[in-house]
């Protein structure tokens, strides 16, 4: 059981309100069924009235019980997989699927595939996110670890917390970079007013991303990142706040084209490195680029391999029109 506090300073015309207003990771509808629940304390009394007006020097406490488990069905979606042995396996996520249960993704997630893959995932104490490490975001593709056993889980997240496991992204950008290379340092934290959305703000927490220029064409740049932390929409958040969103981002590219070729944000996790849990063997796994990102870069005229240096060429699709004939938006 979670339990929430504070103290009230000016006067807050309802309880939800006061309630939101403090805690905005709670949506109001949530905050609203804890209040019809008694799960809102003011003043050492429960109150139930959501329209309850608060005054200063009120003490509101919310008691936030845990979830109750859900049941997890194993599912055999089909898995790209790029390495696996006994202790963790390492895919090559598509686009559009969700890493693990949650509202509105209740399965057909990456954790229903693994429990369908292997069964004994089901075994691990985390059921909604058994082996989960880190996280990629229903659009982003590319390379992600899963742990296979307890050790290894706590073994991996312990190398992102000491910044050993080495994660790098390309992506696509609006615009150009003023520098060929360069550091963003900025904190992210839920946005003040959309729910959905991180955004750089004081009290977030830090955030760094290393950017490489890697080829420009027209008014688009493909772009190398490298993360030392691993924060939500991080990458997505640092070039909005730079002026140059990621191509095709529902979230942060506001106003901006959207490509007929991407069902979301141009991004593409394709490097990772880490040690192995139980061997300690420095692995290095790239994930080929998708073929939809393919097929944009080459519409948009990066034909001359701009990822080439990085290791990963880029092949045009055969038997597509010139960017000049066709447009990708």
């Amino acid at each position: 059981m979670e339990v929430r506090e504070f103290r009230v300073v000016t006067p807050i015309a309802r309880l939800d309100q006061g309630l939101a207003q403090q805690w905005s990771d709670l949506s109001r509808s949530r905050i609203q069924k804890l209040i019809q629940q008694g799960q809102v304390w003011v003043n050492q009394r429960v109150q139930t009235d959501k329209n309850h007006p608060l005054r200063p020097g009120d003490w509101v406490q919310m008691h936030i019980p845990p979830p109750a488990p859900l049941e997890t069905p194993a599912q055999p979606l089909p898995l790209d997989i790029l390495y696996e042995d006994d202790h963790l396996l390492i895919l090559n996520k598509p686009a559009g699927l969700v890493v693990h249960p949650a509202p509105g993704h209740w399965d057909q997630t990456l954790v229903n595939a693994l429990l369908a893959h292997c069964p004994h995932f089901g075994e691990m104490a985390d059921k909604q996110r058994p082996g989960i490490v880190h996280r990629l975001d229903k659009d982003t593709t590319g390379v992600m670890v899963v742990a296979k056993t307890a050790a290894a889980l706590q073994h991996l997240q312990r190398q992102i917390q000491a910044r050993q496991m080495q994660r790098e992204y390309l992506g696509l950008i609006h615009g150009r970079l003023p520098t060929p290379t360069g550091t963003v340092t900025a904190p992210i934290g839920r946005h003040p007013r959309h729910r959905r959305k991180m955004a750089v703000v004081p009290t977030g927490r830090p955030a760094v991303t290393h950017w490489q220029v890697l080829a420009t064409q027209g008014d688009y740049s493909w772009v190398h990142f490298r993360l030392e932390t691993g924060r939500t929409h991080q990458i997505r958040v640092h070039m909005s706040h730079l002026g140059h969103p990621l191509v095709n981002d529902p979230l942060y590219s506001a106003n901006r084209r959207y490509s007929r070729y991407l069902p979301g944000q141009a991004l593409h996790a394709w490097r990772l490195g880490l040690h192995h849990p139980h061997t300690g063997e420095r692995l290095t796994i790239t994930a080929p680029l998708p073929e939809s990102l393919g097929q944009l870069l080459h519409q948009l005229g990066f034909t001359h391999n701009p990822t080439m240096a990085m290791g990963v060429p880029l092949v045009p699709p055969a038997n597509q029109d010139s960017p000049r004939q066709q447009s990708p938006f």
